[in-house]
């Protein structure tokens, strides 16, 4: 069919709102920049549509195929079956459970033939028993065995037809069951828990409201390795060390004075031997807390330690927020061979399809891929007591289902804390974030501000920063504002003169802009995040990609008192922003007009920004000045919008009582923002 013959369009409302194309649409049409439209082919017509009418009861199983015989050429083809598969589901309770007097096991499996599980108590498996389980629906199997296994080891075998050579199916590959609740590692087995170890939290945790919030990105490893205090190499390596650094006399995490903590992925990921170091970014089971960060994961002491870590937080004041990658999986690829054709999105050759970069997109729209992302996502909140996730490349997860998690989270704690990354290989979807009740991370504030602290930005982009950047935000708190995070380059490395990105022996003009992006950070409306260690001058020596480099990412805390006036800077903003003087800048709610209101040299980037200019809250008028640039600027103000204000803070000081001696030169009229430097004033 000659392309020129295909027409895309979509759907738009009486009010001018563009409606999505749902991931299920058959004539779904994606355009090379991952665009999604509907297809009209013209020379279509009715005589090419063909439907079954199915009873109203019946259950796919995922086993059905069509059948047709073709009266030109006398054949009989077959129908691709792939959309009974994708609707098989079940209601059951799936995973391991340890009954009265009995356990349980039940999975998921529509399209095997033979289902063994195989258990026992040794993990060379000398002593492993297997078990066949049987269907009792159309897609679930299920076998009760004597005994109350808690503690037993556990994996399952999936056999089925490979006739064309492009499913997974091995009668020999050790499954990790995807609901076990814990995982003697990326390969499993899985570990059989009773309920008791699994109860829900008694006492829910009530994180800090959005626009309250001054979220720390963190990975467990990097946050432990290096802490000041007594610790055995072992505990180091996980929960144990960090949740003794989180009480410790001179803790980082609260000394910091942050109130949100955002752990890079926890959730059972692939590294092969538990002292490898991982981002976590490569997950093979949901519900399982990471197994090497357990001092005996072999007892699933990952459950407990993991929930104490959670509870450590909470009694410090902080929320506790997962990085959740819902969009692939790592290897193991334990899902493909429970089936392949189910949960992962396939080309026309039946190949995994590559939007994340890792090689395996999950199908997040199939019933039973959905249930599995919420029913993890309700585990964690109801069983750890986790405040809030971050949704890694959420555009892959897709609108629907994103609401479907905001819908279902909110039931169970109400203030519960959802951020997306918008984007992926295939495309963005940050217009559609917009009406929902999801953050965002926000990469144009990462890159722009960047750019602004070395003098090549543009007054209307520092304007939208400073404003919460109300073209992509509905709401203030739905930008995340961030500078760093652990992917890319640190934004030392990012900034620094020195050759090759390497910041480790940063220059003056270095340390200088990185006091500039903080007050910048911490002044302008929506959420700020920073990255462990960004707040001592932290870098990675210009090495962009360190996921697997633990000796890079480790926190070195000496530099706390190498540089302790840049630690301390970052420490009293955030003490600032969360005081009753800086609540201006967390602003609550959709953004008026004229709430920011900034002032500029003419031909100059400097800005003076007026927070709470229209009075509209209650709370004290906060001013901020920036000039990035090697030369004096001069900027008018309207008369008398000083009158009354302190300075508290310049590009060296902070200091709530004022800073008395050296304040920033002011004239009726007009303000004098020295090179390189900033100042906040407070009314």
């Amino acid at each position: 069919m000659p392309e020129d013959c295909v027409s895309a369009f979509k759907f738009i409302t009486g009010e001018g709102e563009w409606l999505d194309v749902p991931d299920g649409a058959p004539n779904l049409m994606l355009t090379h920049a991952g665009v999604r439209n509907f297809k009209l082919n013209p020379r279509q017509s009715g005589a090419h549509v063909y439907r079954c009418q199915l009873p109203e009861d019946y259950q796919p199983s995922g086993l059905e195929s069509l059948v047709w015989k073709d009266a030109s050429v006398h054949e009989i083809m077959e129908l691709p079956h792939t959309q009974f598969l994708s609707q098989a589901s079940t209601n059951l309770e799936l995973g391991a459970k340890v009954l009265q007097g009995a356990t349980r096991f039940r999975l998921f499996a529509p399209r095997a033939q033979e289902v063994h599980a195989v258990f026992g108590q040794a993990v060379d498996g000398s002593d492993a028993q297997a078990v066949a389980l049987e269907r009792v629906d159309a897609s679930t199997w299920e076998a009760v065995v004597e005994g109350e296994l808690d503690g037993w080891l556990y994996s399952y075998r999936i056999a089925g037809g490979n006739d064309d050579g492009t499913t997974h199916f091995d009668a020999n590959f050790p499954i990790l069951d995807p609901y076990a609740c814990a995982s003697l590692g990326a390969r499993g087995p899985g570990i059989v828990l009773a309920d008791s170890r699994m109860k829900p939290v008694k006492h829910q945790f009530v994180p800090p409201h959005w626009h309250d919030l001054v979220i720390l990105e963190g990975h467990v490893r990097d946050l432990a390795a290096h802490a000041p205090i007594t610790l055995s190499p072992q505990e180091r390596h996980g929960y144990a060390g960090l949740r003794q650094w989180l009480q410790a006399e001179g803790s980082y995490l609260r000394d910091l004075g942050v109130n949100a903590l955002e752990l890079q992925p926890v959730q059972e990921f692939d590294n092969e031997l538990p002292s490898d170091y991982h981002w976590g970014y490569m997950t093979t089971n949901y519900f399982s807390p990471e197994s090497s960060y357990a001092s005996d994961a072999l007892a699933a002491s990952q459950v407990e330690e993991f929930r104490g870590l959670v509870q450590d937080c909470h009694e410090a004041g902080m929320a506790v927020i997962l990085d959740g990658v819902y969009n692939h999986v790592g290897e193991p690829n334990h899902l493909l061979f429970i089936d392949k054709y189910y949960y992962f999105h396939l080309d026309k050759a039946n190949d995994l399809v590559n939007w994340s970069g890792c090689g395996n997109d999950l199908r997040c729209d199939t019933p039973m891929m959905r249930r599995l992302i919420l029913d993890s996502l309700k585990h964690l909140v109801r069983t750890y007591d986790v405040d809030g996730f971050r949704f890694d490349l959420a555009e892959l997860i897709g609108i629907e289902v994103l609401r479907e998690i905001e819908d279902e989270l909110k039931a169970i704690k109400p203030g519960i804390i959802l951020i997306a990354e918008p984007w992926s290989f295939r495309g963005h979807i940050q217009d559609e974030l917009k009406d929902s009740g999801f953050a965002s991370w926000n990469d144009g504030f990462r890159e722009g501000i960047a750019d602004y602290v070395c003098g090549k930005g543009q007054q209307e982009a520092i304007r939208y920063f400073l404003s919460g950047s109300p073209g992509t935000s509905r709401f203030a708190a739905q930008s995340i504002n961030y500078t760093e995070s652990h992917d890319d380059h640190c934004w030392l490395d990012r900034i620094t003169e020195r050759e090759g990105h390497d910041g480790s022996n940063p220059t003056v003009l270095d340390r200088r802009r990185t006091h500039l992006m903080a007050a910048i950070l911490f002044s302008s409306l929506g959420v700020p995040m920073l990255a462990a260690g960004q707040d001592f001058l932290r870098s990675k020596c210009g090495i962009a990609n360190t996921y697997q480099r633990a000796d890079l990412n480790a926190l070195d805390y000496n530099k706390r008192y190498v540089y302790s006036g840049t630690h301390q800077y970052f420490r009293d903003w955030i003490r600032f922003r969360r005081s009753d003087e800086g609540k201006a800048l967390r602003y609550d709610g959709a953004l008026g007009e004229h709430y920011v209101q900034c002032f500029f040299q003419e031909g100059s980037s400097a800005v003076v920004a007026v927070f709470n200019a229209d009075r509209s809250v209650d709370a004290p008028r906060v001013v901020l000045g920036i000039n990035p640039h090697l030369e004096f600027a001069d900027i008018c103000v309207p008369e008398g919008m000083m009158d009354g204000l302190r300075q508290v803070a310049d590009a060296e000081r902070f200091d709530a009582r004022g800073l008395g001696l050296a304040d920033i030169p002011q004239s009726p009229g007009r303000v004098s923002l020295p090179p390189i430097s900033c100042g906040l004033w407070v009314g």
